[in-house]
């Protein structure tokens, strides 16, 4: 057996799993609502509230639904995937677990350390915009003042207890969701004309050449950035080592994450293309006050507009930033419980939180956000490119598991029957899931290698992170000396 990434599980007489070494385990604190929201808040942030709008200035509003839609499909495929994994297998080291259960355990050592530093600097990242956002507010105040007062939010909602950091998000997501509700049927109204003077119906769909806009080059520029938007949604499988009853709770989850995606994303790109041309240069500005939910709140004559979508979206960057310590943590966790990581890494408190994982990972976020100050943030910036492949590398990561995991249950003679939920799109799922994610992988930069001469430093810059990934998981490898695991030996023990 690889490491000691699962422990047996046992159902007690309320069906709920429970470990044989309660002291030496995560606390199973999490309900099935706290899973729902932190599957959904994953989606919802700014790639949504402000992203959106540069992406109808650029490919249109058709080119964008279709994007952000191709991508919604693929990521349906990959939650199934974890779905199947994490219903049967339910541990903190998610992916990476199953990477050194199913494929080889430097993959494991790869992926965890990939997903560990994307995260923690994702926190230094949600630091940087909480000044910012501040700033609209008290544009006079220090920056760090911000930026220690939500550091301290986070590493409390992380410190105090597993079920504060759920409770944390299920309200954070619920604030992002009622607002794209509210913000859905508001927009619908005025379309129709029972809100605002007239109705604007169709009539922005056919200003210049929308819906579509800037033919297949700008449809493929928005094909990576909705990547982006929708990374978080595999923060499913690691809560999953905290769930009180995995077997249900992930998959009820998982069965919404394609309605979701589809009503929150497709709906509202299709609103804001409809209530607003793409022709209008505020929606690629980025900026809260002319985001394109600002735009259509101010345009149905709410006062305030612009307050209070400032602090929709200070809300989703403290759900992000929340929601990475505790990735990053549990990963950091596991990975020491593996050997894969220093041993002090993986002690528990007594409230089954991995304290000094979490007291690390909020150091190297801290640091890495510091490091935006000095030398003209030139080390933060290369920092965060580098972590700017590491959601997709996981998702990829998760695709190969899932086929191998499925493919290791058949080879060992098992009943597919046991698995307490099972992916209807095996094997096109995994597969399409991989092809997508290698696409937007290797596209992240096309742009550098189609001029006379290529960019070479526009190409080391996009693509740093390929390397350092390369380099974890080779090094293990050929220090190690691990192997690809037989599918007859893969480890399927729960």
């Amino acid at each position: 057996m690889q490491g000691q990434t699962a422990r047996p599980l046992e159902k007690n007489n309320t069906g709920r799993h429970t470990s044989k070494n309660d002291s030496n385990e995560l606390k199973r604190s999490l309900k099935s609502r706290h899973l729902t929201m932190i599957s959904l808040g994953g989606t919802i942030g700014t790639g949504l509230f402000l992203a959106s709008g540069g992406a109808i200035h650029s490919a249109g509003p058709g080119g964008a639904i279709l994007s952000y839609l191709v991508i919604g499909i693929m990521v349906y495929f990959l939650m199934q995937s974890l779905a199947e994994m994490g219903a049967y297998m339910p541990v903190a080291g998610s992916f990476s677990t199953y990477a050194t259960k199913f494929v080889d355990p430097s993959l494991g050592f790869a992926l965890g350390w990939n997903y560990w530093y994307n995260w923690a600097i994702t926190i230094a990242a949600e630091l940087a915009a909480v000044t910012m956002i501040m700033k609209f507010w008290f544009p006079h105040t220090p920056s760090f003042v911000w930026s220690a007062i939500f550091l301290v939010i986070m590493f409390l909602l992380n410190y105090l207890s597993v079920k504060g950091f759920g409770e944390a998000e299920y309200w954070f997501s619920l604030i992002k969701v009622v607002t794209v509700i509210i913000f859905i049927i508001t927009g619908t109204l005025m379309i129709f004309g029972i809100m605002g003077d007239h109705a604007i119906g169709f009539k922005n769909f056919s200003v210049g050449d929308a819906p579509f806009h800037g033919g297949f080059m700008a449809m493929l520029g928005i094909f990576m950035a909705a990547g982006f938007s929708f990374q978080g949604t595999e923060l499913l499988g690691v809560a999953a080592g905290e769930t009180d009853d995995p077997s249900k709770s992930i998959p009820r989850a998982v069965k919404s994450v394609f309605w979701r995606i589809l009503l929150f994303y497709v709906l509202a790109i299709l609103v804001i293309g409809l209530l607003i041309p793409y022709t209008n240069g505020n929606l690629a500005s980025g900026e809260v006050s002319v985001s394109p939910f600002t735009l259509v709140f101010q345009k149905a004559g709410i006062a305030f507009a612009a307050s209070v979508m400032n602090a929709v979206i200070l809300t989703a960057v403290l759900s992000a930033g929340n929601s990475g310590m505790y990735a990053s943590t549990r990963m950091l966790w596991d990975l020491a419980r593996q050997g894969k990581a220093p041993k002090f890494l993986g002690k528990l408190n007594k409230n089954g939180v991995p304290v000094n994982a979490l007291i690390v990972t909020t150091l190297v976020g801290t640091l890495a956000f510091l490091a935006s100050f000095f030398g003209d943030g030139t080390v933060y910036v290369w920092l965060l490119n580098a972590s700017g492949m590491s959601g997709f590398i996981a998702w990829l990561g998760i695709a190969i598991c899932h086929y191998r995991f499925r493919r290791a249950f058949v080879a060992q003679r098992k009943d597919l029957n046991l698995l307490p939920y099972k992916s209807r799109f095996f094997p096109f799922g995994p597969i399409f899931a991989f092809a997508v994610c290698a696409f937007v992988v290797l596209g992240q930069n096309y742009s550098a290698f189609m001029g006379d001469h290529i960019d070479w430093k526009s190409v080391l810059v996009s693509y740093i992170g390929l390397p350092l990934f390369f380099i974890l998981w080779l090094g293990y490898k050929f220090t190690k000396k691990t192997k690809v695991i037989p599918l007859e030996k893969c480890d399927l023990n729960v």
